[in-house]
């Protein structure tokens, strides 16, 4: 079963981010990054764990000069 993950790019505001949780952490991460360009959004990802749940912190730059 796929998932879709809908990234809330648009939304946040700069210095902003979220977690998303994944096991296939690399996966997540690329296609945050690609969402992020595609919104044309400046961004940083972090492979990490949260509340016990292995994920991606994504953030949104507070420097946004794309």
């Amino acid at each position: 079963m796929k998932k879709t993950i809908k990234y809330p790019w648009q939304q946040l505001k700069k210095g902003q981010g979220f977690f998303v949780p994944a096991l296939d952490t690399e996966k997540a991460k690329e296609e945050g990054l690609k969402a992020a360009l595609t919104a044309r959004v400046k961004a940083k990802a972090y492979i990490g764990i949260k509340a016990k749940r292995l994920g991606v912190l994504f953030l949104r730059s507070s420097d946004e000069t794309l």
